[in-house]
């Protein structure tokens, strides 16, 4: 596991911040958070160009790379608050599916036992499988709960004569034991997929799906309150799992399976700073990038900011708990007296 540096694109960190490498463990010892590529297209069922996904959503930003970023809202610097170290790309190769998979899981496991955050940058979905085996291999099998924002359920069984693919990893998931079936919280679900018979295993496994007519029926706020309460229920931490096609594709169009309908990327962002800010998150990934399709780096922007927020609010709610008056959105950042 050699620090791969980019396997595409230029070898930059995310934002500015230090390099680590995964085999020298002393790098990253002291460690709150290790940034991950995983530039990896070969689970992909419709549109390819994924693998750049990590490149871009590291250098979208139109200020400095200088590891710094204070946010306005939870007035924290999740890139000085926290420890945030980037070990580059795991070295996937598109051709084996496998041997792919199985390099990230070494990788995030190695990040996780060193009692650090793996935030890892897709990359397809299909890498959701490694990334929450690895966590849930350092936390316990079963005890980590998931939260997931995605168009579609990836519960799909076998595609293209494969286990693995994009449409899958949540089956395999939870087929493994890795994560359990009745705390597997999925929001943001629409279109014409999956099928009845797939919907009829998702029920026998007691997923809870939110599909956006309840999320727009019910409230967003509303049923995330309640996810967070499964969530939280007998599992020692939580694995979010973002899908960029979760949001509408009119504001999120660099994305290989685009469905119209969407959240939107206020709505996301909000979303995941409640996550990581109210729930114990013990890795993060965010996936579905799609540099090839996407128009003035909209969607790269997005990516890099769900990283932002997820970090600013891990920031935001260690120093909460370490004594600080906690986060009120309702504050004013100037109130103009």
């Amino acid at each position: 596991m050699n620090r791969y540096g980019p396997m595409y694109g230029p070898d930059v960190t995310f934002l500015g911040v230090d390099r680590c490498t995964l085999d020298d463990p002393a790098s990253y010892a002291d460690a709150d958070v290790v940034i991950v590529g995983a530039p990896f297209d070969g689970g992909t069922s419709h549109r390819p160009g994924t693998r750049f996904g990590p490149s871009a959503i590291r250098q979208a930003c139109y200020l400095p790379h200088d590891g710094s970023r204070p946010s306005l809202a939870l007035r924290v610097d999740g890139l000085r608050d926290l420890r945030v170290y980037d070990a580059g790309d795991v070295e996937m190769f598109a051709g084996d599916i496998e041997r792919s998979l199985a390099s990230l899981e070494a990788a995030v496991y190695a990040v996780a036992a060193a009692g650090a955050i793996p935030i890892v940058l897709g990359g397809d979905h299909s890498i959701a499988l490694p990334d929450a085996t690895g966590v849930a291999r350092q936390h316990g099998l079963g005890r980590v709960s998931l939260v997931h924002f995605d168009a579609h359920a990836d519960t799909g069984h076998i595609e293209f004569g494969s286990l693995h693919g994009h449409g899958q990893p949540m089956r395999r998931l939870i087929e493994s034991g890795a994560v359990r079936g009745d705390r597997f919280l999925q929001i943001g679900l629409r279109g014409y997929w999956p099928d009845p018979p797939t919907l009829a295993w998702m029920a026998a496994q007691r997923m809870r799906s939110y599909e956006m007519t309840e999320l727009v029926s019910r409230g967003l706020d509303t049923c995330l309150s309640e996810a967070f309460t499964i969530a939280t229920d007998e599992c020692e931490g939580v694995f979010l799992s973002v899908d960029v096609d979760v949001v509408d594709p009119g504001m999120a169009p660099g994305t290989g399976t685009p469905e119209p309908g969407g959240l939107t990327s206020r709505q996301l962002l909000d979303a995941v700073r409640r996550v990581c800010y109210e729930l114990p998150v013990v890795g993060v990934d965010v996936v579905e990038v799609a540099p090839p399709y996407d128009h003035a780096d909209i969607t790269a922007y997005l990516g890099n900011r769900v990283v932002l927020e997820a970090l600013s609010a891990i920031a935001r709610r260690r120093r909460d708990a370490a004594g600080g008056p906690p986060w009120d959105p309702r504050q004013p950042l100037l109130d103009g007296r």
